[in-house]
């Protein structure tokens, strides 16, 4: 089977987490912040902090900006399911804005009208997670344009987007967001087994992540509400989580940062050969727009069903059974067991639920072959010239 994704392991980063199992420190040591620091300058954000997941990162970032019952938070159908848990395990509740028919990033224009709905009946969000959809940033500056005017914050899920950049930024520096998270799962671009990282330009909401990560406990004597004596002195001032990044893991996301243009370039590469190999066939093929580059963490082509005689279904199969480990990214959230039994619907979100129909990711990392690619782009063809 070839898979859709997979992690790059080179000897330098095995070696980067030996040393760090024959060190004094397996967390909270020194490759923590040195993984904070980098990164942060690789991104130009003033403050990075490392989490044990994105997921728990995006459930920081939600507290950090106050997000709690009563609050709403909008984000785009078409991604993991951790875009919206993050509000949920928050008690906000959550909604969607529909997804763009090029980008298949949240639509600019479909959030403006429901902003303008929302703000006539007093339902306007705390918070919009907009969510870089396979590795193409959205429109940032639109969608902070109407941060302006309707008062929500924002908080970008690019765990897909790690390398990428949008205009003259590298996604990550938050010019248009409060704060933007990255993902490290080992078929992203780079990875730390499982872990994430926030950004921010914001001292305040830095501060806040950090008290939250580590079970709301500070050892800042400097930050203590209550007079104390003695360096073993710390005070617990909220609810907080043990959401820390170890050291193992910050070593190995250290030295795969150094790898990170290399992937990046490896990836556009693959892409540019699919583009290639895929032309003629009764696909969409992904669109990235101008000003943007995209980090490719996935590469998705929809079928265009009315010129096949097979089923989406079909195809994905089929190609399975030939070894081509394609993927669906992704279901709507909003069809989902746990958000139906919230209230939503099928036709809620057209052109997210018609992604659905269509999509399939196709294999995509930096080890991939070109015979390999060749392999699936012949499996492609053939599977949908068959019947």
């Amino acid at each position: 089977m070839i898979p859709y994704g997979r992690q790059d392991i080179s000897e330098a980063d095995i070696q980067a987490v030996a040393d760090v199992l024959r060190s004094d420190f397996l967390t909270q040591g020194p490759a923590v912040p040195a993984f904070e620091r980098a990164f942060a300058d690789r991104c130009g954000a003033r403050h990075a902090l490392a989490f044990n997941s994105a997921t728990s990162a995006l459930h920081v970032a939600c507290l950090a900006l106050g997000v709690g019952p009563g609050d709403r938070v909008w984000t785009s159908p078409n991604t993991f399911v951790a875009s919206a848990n993050c509000a949920r395990y928050c008690g906000a509740e959550v909604d969607f804005v529909d997804i763009d028919p090029v980008t298949y990033n949240l639509s600019p224009q479909r959030l403006a009208e429901k902003l303008e709905q929302a703000g006539k009946a007093g339902k306007l969000p705390k918070v919009v997670i907009p969510v870089h959809f396979a590795g193409q940033s959205c429109d940032m500056a639109s969608i902070r344009s109407l941060a302006n005017r309707y008062g929500f914050k924002i908080i970008e899920d690019a765990s897909h987007a790690v390398g990428a950049r949008y205009r003259e930024s590298a996604v990550g520096d938050c010019a248009y967001s409060d704060i933007a998270v990255f993902s490290f799962h080992p078929v992203k671009i780079i990875t730390t087994g499982e872990g994430g990282m926030a950004f921010t330009s914001s001292g305040e909401l830095a501060d806040r992540m950090a008290l939250l990560r580590t079970h709301g406990i500070t050892r800042d004597a400097d930050k203590f509400t209550r007079p104390a004596a003695g360096h073993w002195n710390y005070e617990q001032q909220a609810l907080g989580f043990n959401y820390r990044m170890t050291d193992i893991q910050a070593a190995l996301g250290l030295s795969q940062l150094s790898r990170l243009d290399q992937f990046v370039d490896l990836r556009n590469r693959l892409a540019r050969r699919y583009d290639q190999m895929l032309q003629g066939l009764p696909l969409r093929l992904p669109k990235v727009l101008p000003a943007i580059r995209s980090s490719f963490h996935l590469y998705v082509v929809r079928l265009q069903r009315h010129s096949l005689r097979k089923t989406h279904r079909q195809v994905f199969e089929e190609l399975r059974q030939l070894g081509i480990g394609v993927n669906l990214h992704y279901l709507p959230v909003h069809l989902q067991p746990y958000y139906r039994d919230l209230g939503f619907r099928p036709g809620q979100y057209p052109e997210a639920e018609t992604h659905a129909q269509e999509a399939l990711t196709l294999p995509l990392y930096p080890a991939l072959k070109e015979h390999a690619q060749d392999a699936v782009a012949l499996a492609l063809a053939r599977v949908i010239a068959d019947g």
